[in-house]
């Protein structure tokens, strides 16, 4: 069911918006419509990690936990001397 909304929006805002709606071919009422969509449907996105995720973490030591340029120097002076 459509409902009647009053925006009250700067004028040069709604001429650039209606002049964005007609290139791509959709109403005004639609292009807010999907936007104020998008805004509710990323707030509703929370991601959700499973218990076998979550008794992992840790698990992998981070790379910043070594460190990783004195490593890798290491590594290629023993590999070419």
């Amino acid at each position: 069911m459509n409902t009647k909304l009053t925006l009250n929006l700067n004028k040069s805002i709604i001429e650039s918006a209606k002049d964005y709606a007609k290139d791509n071919k959709v109403s005004l009422s639609k292009l807010i419509e999907s936007y104020l969509n998008s805004l509710i449907t990323k707030e509703k996105k929370e991601i959700e990690i499973s218990p076998l995720v979550e008794s992992l973490t840790g698990v992998i030591p981070s790379q910043s936990d070594k460190n990783s340029e004195e490593d890798y120097f290491e590594y290629l002076s023993k590999k070419y001397s």
